[in-house]
């Protein structure tokens, strides 16, 4: 049975009458799915911790918000990862199923669906040792070496799972956006149009490559794509969101402002809508209705500079200076041309303007231009490097390590600093800097939250459940911390605990963000209960 595979793009930047539509890099997360008939259906979920920690880290460019977007409608166009019954879990580790690549392959998606890479990677290899010629594992061994950023390796694994199944769309579409993500974009042309040549209505290429063409200046082409891949109703948001970027790209601002509007009925909370949606406001000069969409975002990441920065800059165009002024201290982005502020930044009014650019391509140019001029600013490092956190994460991770040896007291450098490190898999590294600024700091959200990611990913789970308990009491409405403090518990053995989590996250869980989490609990719970009832799990000490 062939499973949908999905990939996110990022959202974009608005159009306007005078200039096309420019989409930021894109944020490809790992695509997956199941194609053998013999397998379970292939239920794609979204790691929940690679979730939240995008929802946590220090704010970033705009980068990150078709992800968001992604999660209200379909959680599995990011990182996709096979639902896997329990009874696959607790197989035998022995026995005749070693040299079985298929019981291999169901035990790679397993380890796979509960995050342990490094073992499903061991799993699906020695599948491919005991048949070579095996195309969907090594589709899935291509998906796993994405979640671990080995990006050249997923490459020849796609092009072997090519090489094995020629008319199979899917490992084309993944090819493509691993090309992308590795600036690439002639090759991933390719690819997408390859898939599309084996199946006309694979999404993923359609949407992938509308966004390519909207970046190299074809709308028209843009706008043809995006069309199909929004021929269907129930097509992602992601798709819809770039259908109105290549409308605004074609001079039809209506038919955007509409299809926008249409995703927000829907989904009021979708950044990238909501961001788009108020450019659109701003090329227009309605610059009330853009306030009103960018505080919407802003309620929705208070902290996230890029929105608030956004938001400053149409305060401004309005007239309404004192609250321009006190958005843009909010963002940590005031700029003074003052020589003798040493916390303010020397540069050019167009520099600063440009610095503050919602296009992270730009901002990142003239950021650089800045730091020429001001070597030694904190703000610009750590700035900087939040804009780097994608396409380049050992950068990112450099900018902000010097930011925070300038400022060793800033929590918000220490905290953006440990988000990199989170994002390079070094979760003992940023755990060790997260608890001393959680101290010191202890009403810092982000630091709890990656705290908890980084302490789940380091298997310590019985610390990490604090943390996420921690985030749950500033924040209810984070619902999926429930079920990382139900994973954690039942992990742990701590079966009657796990089941009140579980049971928590279910009550309290959106039915169509979370519908995919929801089913992966409600598999578990029928077996947990007859664990709980024979008495089996971890034993409280007297």
């Amino acid at each position: 049975m062939l499973g949908m595979v999905a990939h996110a793009s990022t959202d974009v930047q608005p159009a306007s009458q005078v200039r096309l539509t420019v989409f930021s890099r894109v944020i490809l997360d790992v695509p997956a799915g199941l194609m053998l008939t013999f397998e379970t259906s292939p239920d794609p979920f979204f790691t929940h911790n690679r979730w939240f920690f995008l929802l946590s880290i220090v704010p970033d460019s705009r980068l990150r918000f078709a992800v968001k977007s992604l999660l209200r409608t379909t959680v599995s166009a990011l990182i996709t990862v096979i639902i896997c019954g329990a009874a696959v879990a607790q197989t035998d580790e022995f026995g005749d199923s070693a040299a079985d690549p298929v019981r291999l392959f169901e035990r790679g998606q397993a380890a796979h669906a509960r995050g342990e890479l490094d073992k499903a990677l061991e799993f699906y290899e020695q599948a491919l040792k005991v048949r070579p010629e095996f195309p969907e594992a090594e589709f899935q061994r291509g998906n796993a070496l994405v979640s671990l950023t080995k990006y050249e390796e997923a490459e020849a694994a796609y092009r072997r799972a090519i090489a094995l199944k020629k008319n199979w769309s899917m490992p084309y579409s993944a090819l493509g956006s691993v090309l992308m993500r590795r600036d690439r974009d002639n090759d991933a042309v390719a690819a997408f149009q390859q898939a599309l040549a084996i199946d006309p209505n694979d999404n993923v290429a359609l949407r992938l490559l509308s966004e390519i063409r909207l970046r190299t200046g074809n709308p028209k082409e843009a706008l043809e794509l995006a069309k199909r891949a929004t021929k269907k109703p129930e097509a992602p948001t992601s798709a819809w969101i770039v259908l109105a970027a290549a409308e605004s790209a074609n001079g039809n601002r209506d038919a955007a402002r509409k299809t926008l509007d249409r995703i927000l009925v829907d989904e009021p909370n979708n950044f990238a809508a909501l961001l788009e949606r108020a450019d659109l406001s701003i090329d227009d000069k309605a610059y009330e209705p853009a306030i009103n969409d960018l505080k919407a975002a802003t309620k929705l990441r208070p902290n996230d500079k890029v929105v608030l920065s956004r938001l400053a800059f149409v305060y401004q165009q309005a007239g309404r200076n004192d609250e321009a002024a006190a958005t843009a201290k909010a963002a940590g982005l005031e700029v003074q041309q003052n020589p003798n502020d040493k916390s303010g930044v020397i540069g050019t009014p167009e520099e600063i303007e440009t610095a503050n650019s919602a296009d992270p391509k730009l901002a990142r140019q003239a950021i650089e231009k800045l730091l020429e001029k001001n070597p030694r600013s904190a703000m610009l490092l750590a700035r900087l490097g939040a804009l780097y956190r994608i396409d380049d994460p050992a950068k990112s991770l450099q900018l902000y390590r010097k930011a925070s040896e300038m400022e060793p007291t800033n929590a918000d450098y220490a905290v953006g600093y440990a988000a990199a490190l989170v994002q390079s898999r070094r979760f003992a590294e940023a755990a060790q800097i997260l608890q001393l600024v959680v101290k010191n700091n202890p009403d810092n959200y982000a630091a709890h939250a990656n705290l908890g990611t980084a302490l789940y990913e380091l298997k310590q789970y019985a610390l990490a459940v604090p943390e996420f308990e921690w985030v749950l009491s500033v924040k209810p409405e984070v619902v999926v911390a429930h079920y990382f403090i139900a994973t954690s518990h039942d992990y742990l053995g701590e079966y009657p605990e796990a089941l009140a989590a579980y049971q928590k996250f279910l009550a309290t869980a959106d039915a169509k963000t979370n519908q995919l989490e929801i089913e992966k609990v409600k598999l578990r719970l029928p077996t947990l209960q007859r664990q709980i009832q024979l008495g089996e799990g971890a034993k409280k000490k007297p």
